[in-house]
């Protein structure tokens, strides 16, 4: 049902993230600090751009939220909204540590029904549909191969983020450490796209600065993967609000036993 919302997700996202790889591999880019405190280039500025003309000349009805375009507030209205990161991780692309992604999501009625993640370092490619399943490519011209979340309930591994790791998270993981057995550092969403291909089981997001483009794409990935992006309370994230922070943080586990508060 959302096969041409797909397609074209998928060619913005190679084509936001060519332009991005081009940017990063000459290494020559000034960084500005946001209003909000968190980094932003002309990579992200540029992907933005591409990405925004793209899904509007497809899809002029749609609602659209980027991180570096103006909301003005009429995606409210709409029970579509395209919801999207040009450069997730842009802290990782400033220091050079490869784990970045361009992240293209689709809400609708408020849920996350199809999620694009492009690592441009590596070209691989990571979609999920509502109803259908996730996915991975290596590269843009092979075939894409089903993914899944694991089993494990015990012996389990716990992603954690190179700049974002708190102390309110680090006390939860020694909480379970009868159950949480390892730590691996991982940036961005990518997270969630190595929890969906059933490489780790968990991970924590503490802090309240994240907000609906930084877990949109990767939320679509990890449900129809088999796993669940929850907040605190136990419910799923919702999209296209008013506020778009994700004030209350949120935990990604392939099973609802591992849900460890």
């Amino acid at each position: 049902m959302l096969d041409k919302q797909l397609s074209v997700a998928l060619s913005a996202a190679i084509k936001a993230g060519e332009y991005v790889l081009n940017i990063y591999n000459k290494n020559d880019f000034e960084v500005e600090i946001k209003e909000d405190n968190s980094p932003v280039t002309i990579a992200d500025k540029g992907a933005d751009k591409i990405i925004s003309e793209i899904l509007k000349n497809e899809f002029p009805e749609y609602g659209l939220l980027t991180e570096e375009s103006l909301d003005d507030k009429s995606r409210l209205n709409k029970d579509y909204v395209w919801i999207v990161d040009p450069v997730d991780g842009t802290k990782e692309f400033v220091t050079h540590n490869d784990e970045f992604s361009v992240n293209i999501g689709l809400s609708y009625k408020h849920e996350a029904v199809l999620g694009v993640i492009l690592i441009p370092v590596t070209g691989e490619i990571y979609y999920g549909i509502k109803g259908v399943g996730s996915f991975y490519k290596k590269s843009k011209d092979v075939e894409p191969i089903r993914i899944f979340v694991n089993n494990n309930i015990d012996n389990l591994t716990t992603l954690v983020s190179r700049f974002h790791s708190n102390e309110t998270e680090q006390n939860m993981i020694k909480k379970h450490s009868d159950v949480i057995k390892f730590q691996r550092k991982v940036g961005s969403s990518i997270k969630g796209c190595v929890i969906a291909r059933g490489e780790a089981e968990m991970s924590y997001r503490f802090s309240s600065n994240t907000k609906e483009w930084d877990t949109c794409a990767m939320q679509a990935i990890v449900e129809n993967a088999g796993g669940f992006v929850l907040k605190f309370d136990g419910t799923p994230i919702k999209y296209n609000r008013e506020d778009v922070y994700n004030k209350d943080g949120y935990i990604i586990v392939n099973n609802k036993k591992n849900f460890l508060m």
